[in-house]
């Protein structure tokens, strides 16, 4: 039990400026959080009550699905990175170390970086730990602080320089028993988010820059996600944007005949599919081809889409390259003979083909048939374009964004939208890490083989405040049960009747018997103060002592997502509180 007048509680009456979201407010308004810098929170402790209780539910459910707990360094030995895949694409994002201390490096890579991540370095200790089959599998997880160079921190916890998260990572002798751990893990991480009273959603994830074969992303639905969800209810498909793909364009489907040989006809100043769409030209979007130029480890890619479709960039990973941006002008008119907006792939038409790394093509242009396309001359297109015919495909591909309203690829059924928040995320990364960094194990035929690795993560500062954003309403936070810093809140009226504080201590005992966190708001406050911070900090259950309902034999209980106050008899107090925090309780497990 903690009394509110010897605790340190310090809510605030309005929103702070710089915060623009509800739940961001409410961190604040709440007295969980204090921003010290741009990204950087201090935990007060309401805020840090709630931390450490989804720390340990955390723990708890990712030892059961098979994790061994230990703790790494944070600040890394920047060699690590460099001999790992990911150095190149990562290092923007990552905070230096400079251990000479003069700050000047003349060009030189830092000594040391602060880990986002511990891939880099779980994977050389298990190299140097572990050889045999015997000793497989094994998960190893911790949960910490994480740091990442966020250029534009937003939104409090969501988009912060500073995070405390859950990273675990998964070593195993072949694919087979890297699916078991890694569906093992998602069981956990379904198991946690249940605990806590988040409604998250596994959805099928881009790899990113973690590389790997697949990925799932855990996500709370909520308008102010930072991602799309895209989900068909018929199925359960569901997808993040980046991901997610659909049923446009059929399996069965024929590519069409060419209707005539290919015309260059004069297109001057047209550079945008929508002018090539207006008048006297009235060439449809979606009977456009589009071509984009990029950049490819240092070689230039074409990338085809039609002219209706909007490019998904990071499908682009499926390609291999390490990194790769958007070509520009000077770098596309050398290779293609033209500048944007009259550009082709068209065999025949490029200035020098043997420049380019590939020409990769989204499968929906094949819904086109023959179409029109730029030229590769500044002011011309060609029309009659056939696919199978005149394009100089490399390979096909899903390269475009999935719109709401297309079939799902599983049922057939129009995909929906909706936003959400990525407060977890699992991946099944294969051999990238450990052929890098040589963690082999020997079989019992004495061969040697790469370990086959999964890593998972949960930003659970990012899951607090993700619990906030999906439970609140217009006078403050309504926490579940298992994430409230306090599950019990007994609000004395009178503090100074020795009756109600007695029996404020009766109904704390009765509650923590029971198995609940208690606070008793002791304050010397107005009851309108009281009750508004009471529903500001979102505590479940309020239970409310006064001199009047003492003189009359009662006390009342409110829950907090609830309307209705029940007025309970004294003689009955301890019993009813009781099975108060038992039902509440019993909820919370399911």
């Amino acid at each position: 039990m903690k009394l509110w007048s010897q605790y340190f509680i310090p809510t605030l009456k309005e929103s702070p400026s710089d915060a623009e979201i509800a739940s961001h407010k409410l961190l604040i308004r709440a007295g969980l959080v204090r921003r010290l810098g741009g990204g950087l929170y201090t935990f007060l402790p309401l805020g840090l009550r709630v931390m450490q209780k989804l720390t340990q539910i955390c723990r708890e459910e990712i030892e059961r699905g098979g994790g061994i707990e230990l703790a790494m360094p944070f600040l890394h030995p920047v060699e690590n990175w460099q001999q790992g895949p990911r150095w190149t694409a990562a290092r923007e994002i990552m905070f230096r170390a400079d251990s000479a201390g003069d700050g000047k490096r003349g060009g030189r890579e830092p000594d040391y970086v602060l880990g986002p991540t511990h891939e880099e370095v779980i994977t050389p200790l298990v190299k140097a730990e572990i050889t045999s089959y015997r000793d497989l599998p094994k998960n190893f997880f911790q949960i910490g602080t994480k740091f990442r160079n966020e250029i534009r921190p937003r939104y409090g916890l969501m988009r912060a320089k500073e995070f405390v998260m859950m990273d675990a990572y998964s070593f195993d002798v072949d694919d087979d028993r890297a699916i078991q751990s890694y569906l093992a893990m998602k069981a956990a991480y379904e198991a946690f988010f249940k605990r806590i009273g988040a409604h998250a959603i596994a959805v099928e994830a881009d790899t990113g820059v973690m590389g790997g074969s697949f990925s799932h992303e855990f996500m709370v639905p909520a308008e102010v996600g930072d991602d799309d969800v895209i989900y068909c209810d018929a199925s359960g498909y569901a997808a993040n944007r980046e991901k997610a793909t659909s049923g446009l364009v059929p399996a069965d489907l024929t590519d069409a005949a060419p209707e005539g040989a290919t015309e260059k006809f004069a297109t001057p100043g047209i550079v945008t599919i929508a002018a090539l769409e207006a008048a006297p030209y009235a060439v449809a979007a979606d009977q456009q081809f589009k071509t984009l130029v990029f950049i490819g480890d240092g070689k230039p890619f074409l990338v085809v889409l039609r002219g209706s479709d909007e490019l998904e960039e990071a499908k682009l990973g499926a390609l291999g390259f390490t990194l790769f941006r958007q070509a520009t002008v000077e770098e596309i008119e050398p290779v293609m003979g033209a500048k944007p907006g009259s550009l082709g792939a068209v065999r025949g038409t490029i200035k020098s083909p043997e420049a380019l790394a590939g020409i990769f093509a989204d499968q929906a242009i094949r819904l086109i048939g023959n179409g029109t396309t730029g030229a590769n001359q500044d002011g011309f297109h060609l029309r009659h374009v056939n696919v199978a015919r005149d394009l100089a495909i490399t390979k096909f591909g899903d390269f475009r964004r999935v719109r709401p309203g297309e079939p799902c690829p599983k049922s057939g059924q129009p995909l929906q939208v909706r936003r959400g928040i990525e407060v977890g995320h699992i991946f099944k990364l294969g051999t990238k890490y450990s052929e890098k960094f040589g963690a082999v194990y020997t079989d019992d035929q004495k061969q040697s083989h790469p370990m086959v690795m999964g890593c998972y993560g949960i930003g659970v500062s990012r899951t607090m405040q993700a619990v906030i954003e999906q439970g609140h309403d217009a006078d403050g936070i309504v926490w579940p049960w298992n994430a409230a810093p306090f599950q019990v809140l007994i609000c004395v009226l009178d503090p100074q009747l020795p009756e109600a504080i007695e029996l404020a201590k009766k109904l704390a005992t009765a509650a923590e018997r029971a198995g609940a966190d208690v606070l008793v708001d002791d304050r010397a406050e107005r009851p309108g103060v009281k009750f508004k911070d009471a529903d500001l900090i979102g505590i479940p259950l309020r239970l409310t002592i006064g001199g009047k309902g003492l003189k009359e034999g009662i006390f009342e209980l409110k829950w907090r997502a609830q309307k209705d106050v029940a007025k309970i008899p004294l003689a009955e107090a301890e019993g009813r509180v009781a099975a108060a925090v038992a039902e509440a309780q019993a909820k919370a497990a399911g």
